[in-house]
């Protein structure tokens, strides 16, 4: 049994070792060399020098010189080209030859094991190249981004753009020349300056504390990276948009007591009684005595529940305003709801057959009923949640 489970785990290994040269040699015929390259090298990390991975040596070789002739065609014709949107490719097709040779540098020298002669790799020093391609790649993105910041205007969406071009070149080659300044301009000038404010249409006044809290911006967690939001103005600052709370409604509800009344029986045990059989005989154990029983009594309670109620309701409407052409953008409804709520409750009769939570009420007396500020001030917490929610999900551009 243990030889043919031996001999099963070869025959696998050894369609398994097939197909991976099969692999590697579609991917060799169809012009996947990079593909070729990494599964050959993978094979021969483990081991170069076993006869059965000789295959991926010669594999290795061909797919290396195809790729390279490849990427070197094609990097003399865009430099004919003179394109220079054609320079960021120039710039990642050197950086790709230099990586697959670091790929195989470490398996060097390699050796067919038929010939007995070492496999020639023709390794290039792009070190120069990489250079002036990143070089030539950076001076494109840099001027191509401060054409945009000299054009940008009154448009913000420029400056944004020329942002994402100055940020793709610090990736590129950080601190390129005067970047990092031009980053800062660009951000400046793109972003948008937002001022709330919330204003009354009731005939309510909202508590003091209440407007503190919507206009509290750094509780929202609202800024991001082209939109900053103010309550109290700046005098320097040119402000996009306004975005305003308008509370129109108010409806606080008369403080309210209601009453239930609630029956609860029970089944509880009464001392004992002796067993007796159907025709009226006590019924005996082994040893000639009577067998006690529990004894079970119903008991009763009226249970008057009290529940103290008050409710409270805040509506109104959030507009958006674009200040450079004093216009109406948008306006979503507004609205929040809370509810004061208290119970307590008195029982007549056998507290006994009340269950747990009906019992805690007997223990709970009336409370004083929140003012109408105290309950505009609670509906306001809640009515700042679905203010933030309508910033978050409304932006003021796409």
């Amino acid at each position: 049994m243990k030889k043919i489970t031996l001999i099963l785990v070869v025959i696998s290994l050894m369609m398994l070792s097939c197909n991976s040269v099969k692999t590697t040699a579609k991917a060799l015929n169809s012009g996947d060399y990079d593909k070729a390259i990494s599964l050959s090298v993978k094979k021969l990390a483990k081991n170069k020098f076993k006869e059965k991975n000789q295959p991926y040596v010669v594999m290795l070789s061909n797919a290396f010189k195809k790729a390279t002739d490849r990427d070197l065609s094609k990097i003399s014709f865009l430099e004919k080209e003179n394109n220079p949107a054609s320079l960021k490719t120039i710039y990642e097709l050197y950086k790709r030859l230099n990586n697959r040779q670091e790929k195989i540098k470490p398996l060097l020298p390699l050796r067919d094991v038929l010939s007995g002669n070492d496999v020639s790799f023709n390794l290039v020093n792009y070190d120069n190249s990489i250079i002036r391609a990143k070089e030539n790649y950076s001076n494109y993105l840099y001027e191509s981004g401060v054409a945009i910041l000299k054009k940008g205007g009154q448009n913000k969406m420029n400056y944004r753009r020329a942002f994402d071009e100055f940020k793709y070149l610090e990736r590129v080659n950080s601190n390129y020349k005067n970047t990092r300044d031009l980053l800062e301009e660009a951000h400046a000038k793109g972003t948008d300056y937002v001022f709330l404010s919330v204003s009354n249409e009731t005939d309510l006044i909202i508590p003091r504390r209440l407007e503190d809290d919507l206009l509290a911006m750094d509780t929202y967690g609202l800024n991001d990276l082209w939109t900053v939001y103010h309550s109290e103005k700046i005098r320097q600052i040119k402000y996009d948009f306004d975005l305003e709370l308008n509370i129109r409604r108010i409806d606080i509800s008369p403080e309210q007591i209601r009453e239930k009344e609630i029956i609860k029986e029970k089944q509880i045990k009464d001392g004992f009684k002796y067993l007796k059989n159907n025709k009226g005989i006590y019924v005996k154990d082994s040893l000639g005595n009577k067998i006690k029983v529990d004894n079970f009594r119903k008991i009763r309670c009226q249970l008057y529940r009290f529940t103290q109620f008050k409710s409270s309701r805040v509506s109104g409407v959030v507009k958006y305003f674009n200040n450079a052409t004093n216009q109406l953008l948008e306006s979503y409804p507004i609205d929040s709801e809370f509810v004061f709520e208290h119970s307590y409750a008195d029982y007549d009769g056998d507290r006994r057959a009340l269950d747990k939570f009906f019992y805690g009420l007997t223990k709970l007396k009336s409370v004083g009923f929140p003012s109408n500020e105290q309950m505009v001030y609670d509906t306001g917490r809640d009515l700042k949640e679905r203010l933030k929610n309508i910033i978050t999900r409304n932006k003021f551009r796409n």
